[in-house]
């Protein structure tokens, strides 16, 4: 078989070895591809799920005590003739 097409497995060899790796369209340019929109559509999951938490704590916040709450705990804010005492524990004093 090998001698009586030989041209014709030549060029079928050359034209798969073209069509995966030279082509502008090769194997290699989709793997790529593939791994980068697998990439984009990690970051969308995260950036939706983000997008949700923030939702919910803009819903949360409309409350005037939640907002005091949460401006209290995130940026240490208090109120006139008031006092904040931030207690800071040790972790590495394993005595008790």
């Amino acid at each position: 078989m090998f001698k009586k097409y030989p041209k014709y497995i030549i060029i079928g060899i050359l034209f798969v070895v073209w069509m995966l790796f030279f082509d502008t369209n090769s194997w290699l340019v989709h793997r790529e591809l593939s791994q980068e929109i697998n990439k984009i559509e990690e970051n969308k999951k995260y950036y939706l799920n983000e997008i949700t938490k923030d939702k919910k704590l803009v819903k949360k916040l409309q409350d005037t005590v939640e907002l005091q709450k949460f401006a209290r705990e995130t940026y240490f804010l208090k109120k006139e003739n008031e006092d904040i005492f931030i207690i800071e524990y040790d972790s590495s004093n394993t005595d008790g």
